[in-house]
């Protein structure tokens, strides 16, 4: 067991504070890896505030993590000590049934275990995440990242935000000769801007406000669309082959499937609070286009997107915070003052306890 300095929430409703908590010594499929910096993800808001659902306190966040591998258990082999390694929103999964079997852990029939707040397979003790120094991990959740270590902090968004648009995209094949919207220009929706323009669609970005368009068309977007602007959305109906919607905020889907072609899918990744209102069914059945959703992806895949985007030098648009401002930064990602994600520098952390 090794002592660990987090912060924590108590309770759905006290601000993150200082905590310290034993980690597991690691075992022999495990890797110990010293947290250099962790990503702040929506996702770690609403489980601190219990609005997904009745959290576990202490709740300790964080999924979007880099690091520097300390120790590895004897059976480990992909890694050794001294490699930067990522660890995303998975620690494990069954392991038996068909999705883990096919690489996709995210979709395991018995669920997952998530980086935090979520059961350990074998203890089903609460995990606890990555607003922490270090963490331990089953070797076959941990990812190899080849990134220029200069890039780290700007890689750990990937973990979350980068897999949850880089999985549908690749499943619903976009590539070259394709129309592709994104809807939103946020956390996530600026990562699908990213990585569908370097898998050569034409990329158009929906958004609400104006004063986005320099930003979208920096980040690799061709055209821009004032989604309130009846004329303007007008203008592409039934052009778009995939339309990958990253609003986690209730609002009609209806104008949006208006735009797809024949055939057409619009992906959900946004998860609002309240219901989106049912989708009128002749906007669907008059061209068979599609409704889906996708979550993050499997860990072959999470690999897949790493890989890519060092290769095509893709990282996340953030700003660097040190530990002890994240309450504060919780405040502003409600204001939706972040372009586009925050990244904790963990090595802040320790002095946040002093």
């Amino acid at each position: 067991m090794t002592l660990t300095h987090a912060y924590a929430a108590q309770s759905a409703t006290t601000p993150l504070a200082p905590f310290t908590f034993e980690r597991r010594t690691p075992t022999a499929r495990d890797v110990a890896i010293d947290i250099l910096h962790c990503g702040v993800c929506h996702s770690d808001l609403h489980t601190a505030k219990s609005e997904w659902g009745p959290a576990v306190f202490p709740c300790v966040p964080g999924h979007e993590i880099v690091g520097r591998v300390t120790a590895i258990g004897g059976d480990v082999s992909k890694f050794k000590v001294g490699d930067i390694v990522g660890v995303g929103c998975m620690v494990d999964s069954c392991q038996h049934c068909q999705p883990c079997a096919d690489g996709l852990e995210q979709y395991c029939d018995n669920g997952m275990t998530g980086t935090y707040n979520s059961q350990e397979q074998v203890s089903r003790a609460n995990t606890l995440g990555g607003y922490s120094d270090h963490i331990v991990v089953f070797e076959k959740f941990v990812l190899k990242v080849s990134h220029d270590e200069k890039d780290l902090a700007a890689v750990a968004p990937l973990l979350c935000a980068g897999i949850t648009t880089y999985s549908p995209l690749r499943h619903w094949k976009v590539g070259p000769g394709h129309k592709v919207g994104i809807v939103g220009l946020g956390g996530l929706g600026h990562m699908g801007v990213k990585i569908a323009a370097a898998l050569g669609a034409h990329v158009v970005l929906f958004t609400t406000s104006p004063g986005k368009s320099a930003d979208a068309l920096r980040l690799g977007a061709k055209e821009v669309v004032v989604s309130k602007n009846a004329d303007e959305m007008k203008a592409h109906k039934n052009s778009f082959d995939f339309i990958l919607n990253t609003v986690a905020a209730s609002h009609d889907l209806d104008p949006f499937l208006a735009l797809l072609k024949m055939d057409g899918t619009m992906t959900l990744v946004g998860a609002p609070s309240t219901p989106h209102p049912s989708p009128g069914v002749f906007g669907l059945i008059t061209k068979r286009r599609s409704i889906a959703g996708s979550m993050i992806g499997g860990i072959p895949e999470t690999q897949e997107m790493l890989d890519f985007c060092a290769k095509h030098n893709i990282v996340s648009d953030i700003e660097v915070i040190k530990m002890s401002q994240i309450n504060e930064a919780y405040e502003r990602m409600l204001r939706n003052d972040v372009k586009y994600r925050f990244v904790i520098d963990m090595s802040t952390v320790q002095q946040a306890h002093k």
